[in-house]
């Protein structure tokens, strides 16, 4: 088995706030001198790992990832008929293994239900909780600490087996991720611009206003967007207990959602679902690299998809031939060429 899946993606969102900064504009970087625009990891992350086409190949083997597993032990013990004083008590032991609780809060009186940091639990542990809050409450009784052993090193959990889980409090139930995902900057330079919007109140006949009902601004840009990420194959069977045929069917599973999954900031303004136009997998033991230098230089010119492509594949070979082959074996889907294909990428990624 080769140890490292390198993906290589050029997808091209059209007018699209994908994902906000604190100021609710598209998120930008400074990459060669230009701005550009930036899609970060932990927003495709997310879109990726919650998309119906993810949860729905690899069902029963997702995760979940939350402050407020004190809250539903809570809730569950309540609706078996436990009193709420002492399902709150019970509550409180079982999420305190997962992180520190917070300090009870009078505007928020569920505040010391939920731990400070999130947590991210398997399925087998998300019913080891519930299997042990129905035991309590028909036993009327709190947990005792053996009971509380509730994490477990043995995940089945696919999206906690790709991108990792840290437990401060628990450290030895931590998990190094098997995929590193870089963040999607666009491969030219881009003007984040303004767009200046009105809605109309539908029973204000002009009367006495004839203004509009709302007035509001939100930033947008286009863009052909370079993503790069690496999966660490041998780390992903490891942290999924040695299930290589499990391993196999989340890479594919994955591999899909990165090429038609984008994240969900404002599509029901702008609908900006897009495919990959181009995918380059390569696989080998060999140290992964990034091709981002390809677009240190931005692209200019109109035909940015096919000048992106040439630069990327160019920066590729320069590479190989610089630091000899960085790869065993390599796989292309070129839409411009009529190319390959996803299914082709799939198979390459998973064999």
């Amino acid at each position: 088995m080769k140890r490292f899946v390198q993906l290589h993606m050029l997808t091209s969102y059209p007018p699209a706030n994908l994902n906000r900064d604190d100021q609710g504009r598209p998120k930008t970087a400074k990459m060669g001198g230009v701005d550009r625009l930036r899609i970060s990891s932990q927003s495709l992350k997310r879109a990726w790992r919650t998309s119906e086409l993810f949860e729905s190949a690899l069902d029963g083997h997702i995760g979940t990832r939350t402050k407020r597993t004190g809250i539903e032990v809570r809730n569950r013990l309540v609706e078996l008929g436990v009193i709420d004083k002492k399902a709150r008590e019970w509550a409180q032991s079982i999420a305190k293994e997962f992180g520190k609780l917070k300090k009870k809060d009078k505007n928020n009186p569920d505040d010391d239900l939920t731990i400070e940091q999130l947590a991210h639990l398997g399925p087998q542990e998300w019913q080891a909780i519930m299997a042990l809050a129905e035991k309590l409450a028909a036993e009327n009784r709190a947990p005792n600490d053996e009971e509380l052993f509730l994490l477990r090193k043995n995940q089945q959990a696919v999206d906690i087996a790709f991108f990792g889980r840290m437990l401060a409090s628990k450290p030895s139930f931590n998990f190094e991720a098997a995929v590193q995902v870089a963040h999607a900057v666009t491969t030219h330079a881009v003007t984040v611009e303004d767009d200046y919007f009105t809605a109309v109140d539908d029973l204000n006949r002009g009367e006495l206003d004839s203004g509009a009902g709302h007035v509001g601004e939100a930033g947008f840009a286009a863009g052909l967007f370079y993503l790069y990420l690496c999966i660490n194959r041998e780390q992903l069977v490891q942290n999924l207990d040695g299930d290589k045929e499990l391993a196999q069917k989340a890479i594919g599973a994955f591999v899909e959602a990165i090429a038609k999954v984008a994240p969900g900031g404002k599509q029901n303004s702008f609908a900006t679902r897009a495919y990959a136009s181009y995918i380059l997998a390569e696989k080998g033991d060999q140290q992964p690299r990034s091709l981002s230098v390809a677009f240190i230089r931005p692209v200019n010119g109109t035909d940015t998809l096919n000048d992106s492509i040439k630069s990327l594949e160019g920066q590729r070979d320069k590479m190989n031939f610089a630091y000899g082959a960085c790869a065993d074996a390599s796989a292309c889907m070129n839409l411009e060429k009529s190319e390959g294909s996803l299914p082709e990428i799939i198979t390459f990624c998973k064999e």
